[in-house]
């Protein structure tokens, strides 16, 4: 029985860092030197990156100063304890944003829930995530739960895989998935190019769906229904990109090499798992490619021969809103959605491995 997605919301947190703010504070935390404050004003010039959201900010953007915005990064390094105090603060208010969302557009009430499938890589806690989104949006006790951790920006797709499997299984399947990321809790100290270029992109958000089996007569512009999913591991790529928790936070490593390694395998790899479902590149109408960076952005394109105007949506959100790590995806399908553009989306991501991750989806009215 396919997948429908039948709802999606979208939350930010209430108050964003402009890009002039991030480089401020990029130079305060990173640059002990003057050439090394001025690669970092580069880096941050190159993400793209407009504006992000914050949980940790206050105030109105240019209206203080950068430390004052963000007092949770002063002159010393937060620790991970502290860290994850203020995730148990905050991830959990911007997940309800995203969920309520999903569940009115939907229209389904929050009690016929069956599924309860959380995606997030910035925190950890138990009881978690799920269990306050269980107590605040008075969902079933028996709510079936399943998390899905430290996956990195690819997260919710692999969410999505175990929510067709779940509605595979039961046709009466409600499924409830919620990716949240606080990214901006992992801020890095010190100087590491790697760790710059991360802190350089990475931004806050929530993302959720609802799902059920697609509708026997589904009625036009009712949703997305997901056709299928695949995966695949890049062979001798595994060290450039890792996660790795550390005293200070968690450490992303995100090496210059990723975009030319994605691109040499992406075009193969998709034409082989397009070919079974008699499509080819050439057939797909739209594509939710998740902007890692801008470099990895356009090196799908080019491996893939996309126009401008298919990796539009990808690129406004990232200009808009930063790298969300796994909710990052489900902000792009929600624009592709509203655009209502008929034919194949192809949805696709990445994270540490190097892994790809790929569904196929389409307009219910498709």
């Amino acid at each position: 029985m396919p997948l429908s997605i039948r709802g999606i919301g979208t939350a930010t947190p209430p108050h964003q860092v402009n890009q002039a703010e991030a480089m401020a504070l990029a130079e305060r935390v990173s640059a002990d030197n003057g050439s090394r404050a001025a690669l970092v004003r580069r880096i941050q010039g190159r993400t793209q990156v407009l504006q992000r959201g914050s949980v940790l900010a206050t105030g109105t953007a240019g209206q203080q100063p950068s430390a004052e915005r963000l007092p949770f990064y002063g002159n010393q390094s937060p620790t991970t304890a502290a860290r994850m105090a203020a995730f148990a603060d905050h991830a959990a208010p911007l997940a309800l944003d995203a969920v309520r969302g999903a569940l009115a557009e939907a229209a389904i009430e929050a009690h016929r829930i069956t599924h309860l499938i959380t995606v997030c890589c910035t925190g950890f806690q138990a009881p978690g995530l799920d269990l306050a989104l269980v107590h605040q949006l008075g969902l079933d006790a028996g709510v079936q739960r399943t998390h899905v951790g430290f996956m990195g920006c690819h997260g919710a797709l692999n969410g999505l895989r175990v929510a067709q499997a779940f509605v595979e299984a039961d046709a009466d399947a409600v499924v409830l998935l919620c990716a949240v990321e606080l990214c901006s809790l992992h801020l890095y100290y010190g100087w590491d190019p790697e760790k710059v270029v991360a802190n350089a992109l990475f931004a806050d958000g929530a993302a959720a769906l609802v799902a059920t089996a697609r509708p026997a007569n589904p009625s036009p512009g009712s949703g997305l229904n997901l056709l299928a999913t695949g995966s695949t591991v890049i062979p001798h790529t595994a060290d450039l990109m890792h996660w790795q928790i550390g005293d200070h936070g968690f450490e992303m490593g995100l090496s210059s090499r990723v975009p030319e390694a994605v691109a040499a395998q992406l075009r193969p790899w998709l034409e082989h798992w397009l070919q079974p479902r008699r499509l080819r590149l050439a057939d797909i109408a739209s594509w939710a490619v998740h902007p890692g960076g801008p470099r990895i952005l356009q090196a799908c394109a080019a491996a893939l021969q996309l126009e401008p105007h298919q990796i539009a949506a990808s690129q406004a959100v990232l200009q808009e809103h930063g790298n969300m790590s796994s909710a990052t995806i489900l902000f792009i399908l929600d624009r592709l959605r509203r655009a209502a553009v008929p034919g194949p989306c192809l949805a696709l991501a990445f994270g540490p491995g190097l892994c790809a991750e790929v569904a196929l989806l389409e307009l219910a009215s498709a």
